[in-house]
Formats: C-alpha cells, structure tokens, sequence
C-alpha cells in the first residue's frame, strides 16, 4: 500500500498516511481539525547500467590525415593544383 503525504492548511503541518488505492483522501488534520490537501512528491529516477553518459554513444574519430595543400573556396582540388605548379613554371622561365 502506498504512503500518501498530506499538508495542513492552517498549521502547516505535515503528515503521512498509509492508505490503499481505494481509500478516500484524509479531509480533517489530526493536529486542529483544519483542511488538509494531499503533496505531490516527484519520485527519484535512477539510471543504470550504460548508456545514459556522452561519451556511450560517441563515435571513434576519423584517423584520415588531412590534405596537404589546401583547397581555395569556390575552386576544385584540379585547379587549385594547377594555380599551385602556375609559380614553380614562371620561376624556371626567369631563371634560364
């Protein structure tokens, strides 16, 4: 059977009863007779086992290395290294 909870309105006092599903509500405080109303307590969650954490579901990184010569926005990889070979060709012409 669960424990229910109850707060007096006029003395503030708290309480708990140990009723069934079907009992009905305690109305009356025991203390002053006054109104009582019933508090609603979250219940604790706990988790366990994995996969509750970050790193559970992180992935391995990617061991790639990257590309030596970068990449120029709004140019593909093909005349970002002709535009590269373009100063090497004039240096050879100025040297000879």
């Amino acid at each position: 059977m669960p424990i229910y909870e109850y707060e007096c309105d006029s003395c503030a006092i708290r309480f708990e009863k140990r009723q069934s599903f079907h009992d009905e509500p305690v109305v009356n405080c025991p203390n002053c007779s006054g109104k009582v109303s019933r508090v609603i307590c979250p219940a604790p969650i706990i988790f366990k086992g994995s996969g509750f954490y970050v790193n559970d579901y992180k992935k391995p990184s990617p061991t790639t290395e990257p590309s030596k010569e970068p990449v120029k926005a709004g140019k593909s990889a093909e005349t970002a290294k002709a535009t590269t070979k373009e100063p090497a060709k004039e240096k050879a012409k100025e040297a000879s």
